[in-house]
């Protein structure tokens, strides 16, 4: 079709209309889950082994990013495809695992032709299909019906609705084992530790903080110039007041000295019990580092102290230092 008989308002009906088919796809699934869903549920928290994802054509495609999403969410498993488990990689199946069997119309000869070996095996099978009384069916231990009641493709044809519905319900399967199990926002991140999630759910506070011997602090009855002399040093930006125990009582920023500056006040001989700001805010070493940012978000601050279990100053944190660690 050129441009010259295109017909935009045509396109943006059909793709509303696809998008409706598909939609109502996924929300017949959740009125179909019934004990089925949680026996499949149940078979597969009961299995020390893994999900053996299989699939043909898109339901392969399909069964890939369900394999991908239940590995990551606390459930180990693994795509095999139908066609080279024929010739030789049916051996990657062992006793332990559970088969999750993809095929929309349940009679994909690649697949089907596995189905006496499985059982065989003894291996039990899980079927995603949209035929209750197709082959992969009839074979399955528990069925997860994905049928619906036409495609998005105006001609019936292309798997459009049927592949998001078994998407949808791969994800339904995932979510459920993952709360079955207890699988936690910190349990994602250790399966995910170069993303951003992993950053912010791994990374410490001990991780990335200038250590004590880096941050300027000076004692409570220490002048204005000598902790000047600290923050220019030691480039952190703001200065730690502490008191003999080596806990932070005050803080003192180069926006202060400006705003001290710009008010005509005494710098020179000032001492710093009587410019500082006390009770600073701290963070514990043992925090994570997304929880220092958040803090410094809140109280608009760009640097945070950080104390060890009984309150001592032993680092120190600034923005720049969380946007290294790419916290931030």
């Amino acid at each position: 079709m050129n441009s010259k008989t295109f017909d935009s308002s045509r396109t943006l009906t059909i793709a509303r209309e696809a998008l409706d088919i598909e939609a109502q796809a996924v929300a017949a699934l959740a009125t179909r889950l019934d004990a089925r869903f949680t026996a499949a549920v149940q078979c597969v928290l009961v299995s020390s082994g893994r999900v053996v994802v299989m699939g043909m054509g898109k339901s392969g495609h399909v069964g890939r990013k369900i394999a991908a999403t239940l590995a990551s969410t606390g459930t180990p498993a693994m795509f095999v495809h139908p066609a080279e488990a024929s010739h030789g990689d049916l051996g990657m199946i062992t006793l332990k695992d559970v088969v999750l069997g993809i095929s929309n119309s349940g009679e994909s000869e690649e697949l089907t032709v596995l189905l006496p070996l499985i059982k065989r095996m003894g291996v039990p099978l899980i079927a995603m299909t949209g035929r209750a009384t197709s082959s992969l069916a009839r074979h399955a231990d528990h069925l997860l019906d994905t049928s619906v009641e036409k495609e998005a493709c105006p001609h019936n044809l292309a798997p459009t609705a049927s592949t998001t519905a078994q998407l949808a319900m791969g994800d339904a399967l995932a979510m459920a084992l993952l709360d079955a199990r207890g699988f936690k926002a910190e349990d994602f991140a250790r399966s995910h530790p170069g993303g951003a999630l992993g950053r912010k759910l791994l990374t410490m506070v001990s991780d990335i903080m200038r250590s004590e011997d880096v941050v300027p602090k000076v004692p409570l009855d220490a002048d204005l110039m000598t902790l000047m002399r600290e923050i220019s040093v030691k480039g952190l930006g703001a200065g730690a007041i502490v008191d003999q125990d080596n806990r932070p009582v005050g803080v003192f920023t180069d926006g202060d000295l400006r705003r001290l500056i710009e008010k005509g006040g005494e710098i020179r001989h000032a001492k710093i019990r009587d410019v500082m700001h006390a009770n600073p805010r701290t963070i514990s070493r043992e925090a994570l580092a997304v929880e220092a940012a958040k803090l410094m978000e809140q109280q608009k601050i760009t640097s945070v102290f950080v104390v060890d279990e009984a309150g001592r100053l032993c680092g120190a944190l600034n923005a720049n230092d969380l946007m290294r660690a790419k916290v931030i």
